[in-house]
């Protein structure tokens, strides 16, 4: 992306969004989100494998949930920009006619998300905030590609660390889904061996668009309730799991 933006960017100020841009390698991301990124790395050289394990856990999970379950229909909240093997593109591989929703709180990021997006009639970008899961899932039922009644896969990829309590918030999102359908998370860990280091990559996204609050295990399995966890080694290898498990910690969970 130009360092030249669009009017309304603010390209001094880090964005979580394009801080995740180029981690992945991607294009659209400025000076002070690729410096942002060099200080995360120098706290956890493995953030940028972990972004990546981060990625391709999401895709094995949306491949999964269309090939064995029969889930045709994504809400990915948090979605940032869309970025390589998105959602939709993982998702039509497997069944062309699936539909995807992605859902940012940054208006900037839908207008260039929707720009990104044109042309895709299974696909839509809403503008929606997680502290507000009522008014997201009604935005994404007005699409009209999301039968509320059916089930449905929703996404919550590494966005709960960005916000401070949001227990009530996924709650309410798990009393709207249809039975059968699947929560998935991923979220940054708080682990005391790697406490300092945690502190600085907090410090980095302080300056950011968001704050970040790591979490225990045990604190981010609180979000799917009682929702019945499955075997994560169903969408990661055992090997590359616990790679990732010293950044955070993934997981799906299944509506009875």
């Amino acid at each position: 992306m130009s360092e030249n933006a669009p009017l309304g960017i603010d390209v001094n100020t880090p964005n979580v969004a394009r801080i995740y841009d180029y981690m992945l390698g991607g294009k659209d991301n400025f000076a002070a989100d690729r410096e942002a990124v060099e200080q995360i790395i120098k706290a956890f050289p493995e953030s940028r494998e972990g972004v990546k394990l981060n990625r391709e856990f999401l895709g094995n999970a949306v491949r999964y949930l269309t090939a064995e379950v029969g889930i045709s229909q994504f809400i990915d909240i948090g979605a940032g920009l869309p970025t390589q093997s998105t959602v939709h593109q993982v998702a039509h591989g497997v069944n062309p006619e699936a539909r995807a929703v992605y859902v940012d709180n940054d208006p900037i990021v839908c207008v260039h998300g929707r720009a990104l997006l044109a042309n895709s009639p299974t696909v839509a970008m809403v503008e929606g905030d997680l502290r507000r899961p009522e008014e997201i899932w009604s935005r994404a039922l007005e699409t009209g590609l999301i039968d509320g009644g059916q089930p449905v896969g929703v996404l919550l990829v590494a966005v709960l660390h960005f916000l401070e309590d949001p227990y009530e918030e996924v709650a309410k999102l798990r009393e709207l889904m249809a039975p059968g359908s699947h929560l998935v998370i991923t979220h940054l860990s708080m682990r005391d061996e790697r406490s300092d280091d945690t502190e600085t990559v907090r410090q980095v996204y302080s300056k950011a668009s968001s704050g970040v609050v790591p979490r225990s295990l045990d604190d981010i399995r609180r979000f799917f309730g009682d929702f019945e966890l499955l075997d994560s080694g169903k969408f990661i290898s055992a090997h590359l799991l616990r790679r990732f498990s010293i950044l955070g910690w993934a997981g799906i969970g299944r509506k009875p």
